[in-house]
């Protein structure tokens, strides 16, 4: 019965999560109350399917924020009461179709049991009892509508789900500090260019290179606040310890990318690492050079990995090292899914913060990091 694999597949998931990841098994909730699935279930009019309840017999939804329990596909499990407002709130956008255009968008007889949180989007259960496709698990996406054909029935897909688990980063679950993250990194980018490619003319017709940037710039808040307690880390360690960070990110790029097979990167990042100041940031020097080149090059071969790590080396060698980690991670997190514990290592292996949150920001006391928005709710908070 398929209410069996709901029970076997949560046992799956949970015995992974408490060994792997207990800060997401944490965010999962007690069971439910059959007396609050029947009441949800007269008010919506609908009859949950057996694996929904079996489910929610298991947990009740799990409890939002940064280290809440998500589907692959990014969305959070549901509890019955937001099951019942999420399902409501859905019907009441789609209250203004026609019977056509509602079945490819959101009928009254779909549930949603998870979501996605930014967005409407979120996974789906088909509640129309008598057909095939009841207990169906499909999802919505806000733009084209509701999907189906994810699996036959919850149990299926939740046995899936503990599948992909199992099976750890091939199924793209990551953890990192306790905590779950659904990541892929992407295929490996074509081998092209040369150590040997001649360089340009200094007077070639070439996209230019922002070189703005100085070592003294102060980085907003919002770079940082996307790294979590990475972000954190960042902000209250020694500019020393930093900068360290992001000579080895840099160099983590450069060969994950292909940049470091050439000798004017090669050179400059073994500068970096004996403490020598970098050449002047100046268009025409054959480091700049090299990377004006390796952008044409990248943008002939849709290389975007190697265009973006060309583009962002400038803040590498003569920028901000706040700014040159957030970049690195940035490139480096779409082609390792290891980019979180690579940070981690590169900034020492020191004690992560907690996530921050706006009274982190507020009083935060950091000269290279700009939050004064935050500093000055905080300020209105307490007064």
């Amino acid at each position: 019965m398929t209410k069996d694999l709901v029970r076997n597949s949560w046992v799956r998931i949970d015995e992974w999560l408490r060994e792997k990841a207990p800060r997401t098994f944490a965010t999962l909730g007690p069971p439910a109350g059959h007396e609050e699935i029947a009441a949800a279930e007269e008010e919506l009019g609908v009859a949950f399917p057996p694996d929904l309840v079996a489910s929610l017999l298991r947990h009740n939804g799990a409890l939002d924020g940064a280290e809440a329990f998500r589907f692959s596909t990014h969305d959070r499990l549901l509890s019955v009461s937001e099951i019942v407002g999420d399902t409501r709130f859905m019907r009441s956008i789609a209250e203004d179709l026609n019977e056509e255009e509602a079945e490819h968008y959101w009928i009254d007889a779909y549930l949603k049991f998870g979501s996605y949180g930014v967005t409407a989007d979120g996974l789906t259960i088909d509640c129309r009892r008598g057909q095939d496709s009841y207990g169906a698990i499909g999802r919505f996406f806000d733009e084209t509508g509701t999907d189906f054909g994810r699996a036959d029935s919850l149990g299926a897909y939740l046995a899936d789900l503990a599948d992909q688990l199992e099976g750890g980063r091939d199924g793209g679950a990551v953890t990192f500090n306790g905590r779950l993250f659904w990541e892929w990194a992407g295929p490996p980018g074509p081998d092209w260019g040369s150590a040997g490619d001649p360089l340009p003319r200094p007077d070639e017709q070439l996209p230019e290179l922002d070189l703005s940037c100085s070592p003294t710039d102060v980085l907003h808040v919002g770079f940082l606040d996307g790294l979590e307690e990475l972000g954190a880390l960042l902000a209250v360690l020694p500019r020393e310890q930093v900068a360290e960070a992001a000579r080895k990110q840099l160099r983590r790029v450069a060969v994950e990318t292909g940049l470091n097979k050439y000798p004017e990167v090669r050179s400059a990042l073994d500068a970096l690492d004996r403490g020598e100041a970098p050449p002047p940031p100046e268009q025409a020097n054959p480091l700049a050079l090299r990377l004006r080149t390796v952008i044409v090059q990248a943008n002939t071969h849709r290389d975007a990995p190697r265009r973006w790590a060309a583009e962002k080396m400038v803040h590498g060698i003569w920028g901000s090292p706040h700014r040159s980690v957030c970049e690195s991670a940035s490139i480096l997190a779409r082609l390792t899914v290891d980019w979180r514990t690579d940070l981690h290592a590169d900034l020492g292996n020191p004690p992560l913060p907690s996530i921050p949150d706006d009274r982190f920001w507020g009083t935060l006391a950091n000269p290279a990091i700009d939050s004064s928005w935050h500093a000055a709710q905080y300020a209105q908070d307490q007064d």
